[in-house]
């Protein structure tokens, strides 16, 4: 496998299936929820099929997140409308995206599916990209954590084993823009950068990876590590290191699913005697929330309005109380709440109207380091 940007594994060009959407014109000629003046009428219910737009490949895992979501959203969502689970693949997530909120829908009958890596591509101002998050209505949210570990072959045990190392730790990765990000920023942050390969098809194939000894340093988010990784752990071929933690009151603390393992900000302290400041982490800080915080959401175009909004707004409890959706989401949903934009909306929202800075710093590391130039602003 090859290394550094250059020489980058290149993954066979994705093609973005164009779906022509029926428009189910009632008797007086209009949509649903679409007046005579054109605009969506304020009274709109959810219409009784409602298309999710996947902007992943199936079986991935933002795509099993939706597929598992459809039959309880379904169960819970005002008038039982039927999901209907559509992947449309491409460019880190963006053609399928862009399509969404190209076709401008505010009439329900289309929802979009999201990951940390459409966020990115997003915050990270491509030329390419026609949504933002900070205009869009959320839904409905789910986050997630990320540990970082390594291979005992490394030596690395502890914050002190990896401030003496000289030698950069290999990593492998599915692309420096997508989630790995979030990964490649704490590691700036420690001012470790690796020696990374782009073009994995999954974590998972990173993981088979790093099993084969091909590469010594690896993340996987947190309900991937308990269920695959700590079983190495517990066979002494893995050493946990730190966890990208949570955000609670506007501070990262420890994430409760792997409450032993300290937090980059804490293995920081350990390596360098102070916590971490300056632009390295500020910018980290900006990618994180809606990386981890938010990484998987479910959205509609903007000036959706409240009454199918709301729908969704008010399923989050009634999957909260669903006995049979909390027996079964433990592993979809990494042990995560649900939770709706109800009463943080223009909080979700702000998160993603990250401070310039933070987005030029972000753009000039992944340059700096990886040789990944975007033409970002």
């Amino acid at each position: 496998m090859s290394r550094k940007p250059m020489n980058r594994i290149r993954t066979a060009g994705v093609i973005a299936a164009s779906l022509s959407l029926s428009l189910g014109l009632a008797a007086c000629g209009n949509p649903q929820g679409v007046g005579d003046d054109g605009k969506t009428d304020a009274g709109a219910k959810v219409p009784s099929r409602v298309e999710m737009v996947i902007p992943y490949d199936e079986g991935g895992g933002t795509d099993t997140w939706a597929r598992f979501l459809e039959p309880y959203l379904k169960k819970h969502v005002a008038g039982g409308p039927t999901f209907l689970p559509e992947n449309k693949p491409g460019g880190e997530s963006i053609t399928g995206s862009n399509e969404f909120v190209r076709s401008g829908g505010t009439d329900g009958k289309e929802v979009l599916v999201t990951s940390g890596t459409t966020y990115f591509q997003a915050l990270l101002k491509r030329p390419e990209v026609e949504f933002d998050f900070s205009k869009m209505r959320p839904l409905i949210m789910n986050g997630s954590g990320g540990v970082i570990y390594t291979s005992p072959k490394t030596g690395i045990k502890n914050a002190k084993d990896l401030a003496e190392s000289k030698k950069k730790l290999k990593y492998g990765g599915i692309s420096a823009t997508g989630l790995d990000m979030t990964m490649l920023q704490a590691m700036d942050v420690l001012k470790k950068p690796v020696d990374a390969t782009f073009g994995f098809e999954g974590r998972e194939t990173a993981l088979l990876a790093y099993q084969r000894g091909e590469v010594d340093i690896d993340y996987q988010t947190t309900s991937a590590y308990k269920t695959q990784v700590e079983p190495l752990v517990k066979k002494g071929k893995a050493v946990p290191l730190m966890s990208f933690g949570v955000i609670k009151n506007g501070k990262v603390v420890r994430d409760p699913n792997v409450p032993n393992l300290p937090t980059v900000e804490e293995f920081h302290k350990e390596m360098y005697g102070k916590k971490p400041s300056g632009r390295a982490y500020d910018s980290y800080r900006a990618f994180l929330v809606p990386g981890c915080t938010y990484q998987k959401g479910l959205w509609a175009n903007e000036d959706t309005p409240d009454s199918i909004v709301n729908a969704y707004w008010d399923s989050v409890e009634k999957l909260k109380k669903d006995k049979k959706f909390a027996s079964k989401s433990g592993e979809v949903l990494g042990g995560y709440p649900l939770y709706s934009g109800e009463n943080g909306e223009k909080q979700i929202q702000k998160a993603f109207e990250i401070d310039p800075d933070a987005r030029k710093y972000a753009l000039e590391m992944l340059k700096r380091e990886y040789g990944e130039s975007l033409g970002g602003t």
